[in-house]
Order: structure tokens, then sequence, then C-alpha cells
């Protein structure tokens, strides 16, 4: 690992997740030296240029010697959950790891951090959530994931405070191509696929991102986005039975016939997550998903679309990119599409 500064280099943690997959080639298609911190998993960027350095964001000693020499910091490592992983655990990881992050950025004297927080840390104004819209307390009733993001983002509000360069992205559901690990919405989808769900959620909302926006936007606020300053960044809103007929034209698929009411859902959730985790799986709903997605407001993306250039793709070419990549991974020696730059 370099011991001084390289003007280019860009550290990404969370490498092998859904975001940092895609965001590694990004990186890699600008001509960029990228080092990918993995902590188990590396499937995500087996095969690809890039250092891979082993780093636990618990561990903040692991974290300095990972991150010299870097020009810029990504960090997308987190826990994502929606009541199915202790809530300590989401705690240690987003925030106790976020903040081992922003001292290791100090400490190796990096010049920029783009951080990936969630629409999820941002408490809705009465008709829509945008930049202005205050992050989430203990107060406001939400779950673990929600609580963990918000105080993460604190930190690294209170680090720029003090001198780090640092800039906040708030994207909403994440779905699209290169999930190597299965993010929530990429497991929904899948078991649409499979004919695995036999109902779907009526009355269930939530606006949908295509990754590779998500990954456009981070390179943009690394050389565009202003110091300290929060991005929201939303695709499409949809229901859930919207989404499901439009994953079923992409697949070709039928999607199921029968939409559960909400309320009969509510009531069925808990017992629905208690069963999946005696299969030591992660349920597809859960009280707290259940919650979220019935609170639904739109989200604002002018600020990133006015200072990022940011423009979301159709929902429709995310679905069939995401179906096509999925066929390939049953394919061991089909080729990996290009990533596709933001339009």
């Amino acid at each position: 690992m370099a011991s001084f500064r390289d003007q280019r280099l860009a550290v990404v943690t969370g490498a092998s997740g859904h975001i940092g997959a895609n965001l590694v080639r990004g990186l890699l298609a600008q001509g960029r030296p990228v080092r990918a911190l993995i902590h188990s998993q590396t499937r995500a960027v087996d095969g690809l240029p890039v250092q891979v350095a082993r780093a636990d964001l618990r561990d903040r000693a692991s974290l300095v010697p990972a991150f010299a020499g870097a020009d810029c910091v990504y960090h997308l490592a987190a826990k994502v959950s929606a009541g199915w992983a202790p809530a300590a655990v989401v705690r240690e990881i987003n925030v106790v790891g976020t903040g081992n992050v922003v001292e290791a950025c100090v400490a190796a004297g990096v010049r920029r951090l783009v951080h990936l927080s969630s629409v999820q840390a941002l408490v809705p104004g009465p008709n829509a959530v945008d930049e202005s819209c205050r992050l989430v307390e203990a107060r406001d009733g939400r779950g673990a994931y929600d609580l963990a993001k918000a105080e993460a983002e604190r930190l690294v509000l209170v680090a720029g405070a003090r001198g780090l360069d640092a800039v906040i992205l708030n994207p909403t559901a994440v779905i699209g191509p290169f999930d190597f690990q299965s993010s929530p919405m990429g497991e929904v989808l899948l078991s649409l696929a499979h004919g695995r769900l036999p109902a779907l959620i009526a009355g269930a909302e939530c606006d949908f991102v295509d990754v590779r926006d998500v990954a456009a936007a981070a390179l943009a606020a690394e050389s565009q986005g202003r110091r300290g300053e929060r991005y929201l960044l939303s695709g499409t809103r949809l229901s859930l039975v919207e989404l499901a007929r439009l994953w079923a034209i992409a697949t070709g698929r039928s999607a199921p016939r029968f939409a559960v009411p909400m309320r009969l859902a509510s009531l069925a959730a808990p017992f629905a997550a208690s069963w999946a985790r005696l299969r030591r799986r992660r349920p597809l709903f859960t009280p707290e998903s259940l919650r979220v997605l019935r609170n639904q407001r739109p989200v604002s993306r002018g600020k990133a679309e006015a200072e990022l250039a940011y423009r979301p793709r159709p929902i429709e070419e995310t679905l069939r990119d995401t179906y096509s990549w999925c066929k390939e991974q049953v394919e061991p020696n089909a080729p990996v599409a290009a990533f596709p730059h933001n339009r």
C-alpha cells in the first residue's frame, strides 16, 4: 500500500456490497486506481484490477493503513436491517464503524470522504422529504437502522465542522445489477422471478433508484459535491403491485395475482419474521419494513439534479438490466456488461 497520498487513489469500504460493486466498476471505468476494503466475501471484485484490503469497521487500527495514500474514501459499508438484525449489531457497524472511518480519514490525511447514508435517516416533512428535513431521533419511534444511519450522519457532520471534507448521499431503495450478495430488494425480485411469493401487499409503496445511478452520483459528489452538504437520490415511486407488474414484463414470469391488505400483512408480519429466523433466513417482510412501506413521502432530488447532474434512468431499464445480469450469473462464462454511465 502507498505510504503517500495518491492524487487519484479511491478507497471503497463495503466494496463487496451492492452499491460498492457498482461504484468500483465506475471508478475503474474512469481509469482510477481502486483499493477495495473487504470484510469477508470477495466475489463482487474477483477478477477486477483492484487492490484488495481486509479490514473491519469495528477495528480502527485496521482502517488507518487501509486508507493510507487515499485521495478519496467512499464509505458504503453498512448493516442494512428492517428488524431482522439485532439492534446492537446494527449500531456497532453503522455508528461505531462510521466513527472509526471518520477518525481513520483524519489520521490518513484523506482529502475527501463521500458518505453513503439513507433517506430513512431523515424525518419526512408534511408533504415530502428533502435536504432540509431533520435527522431521526429516538423520540420519533423509528427502528434501529434508521436511528443508526442518522447517528452516523451526525458523526460525519461533526467531523466536517472540525475540518474533514465530507459529502453525504441519501439514496432511496436501491435495486439493479451486480447484486452479488442479494440485497433486501434484490431478494424480493428473485423471489418474484422464481414464483416464491404467493401474494403481494396492497398499499405498500416505495421509491426505487438504480444502483448505477447512485454510484454515478457518488462519483459526481467526489468532484462536484459541496463540502458538508447532503444530497437525496430518488428514482421512481411505485407500489409493490406496480413493481411486480413491471418485473413480470422484464422477466416474462407472471406476477402474483393476489394482494394482501396492509392491515392483514401487519398482523402476520411478526409470525413471518419469527418463522424466517427459525429457518436462519432473512424475512421478506417485517413489522419495521411494513412501517416504512406504508409511510412513504415523495423524495426530492432537485438539489442532486442541479449540483451533481443527477439523472435517474427509467425503472423499466433498471429491471431489464437486473434480470439480464441475474441470468448471466447462472452462466459462468457469460460476459460482464460494461458499466453504463449515468444519463
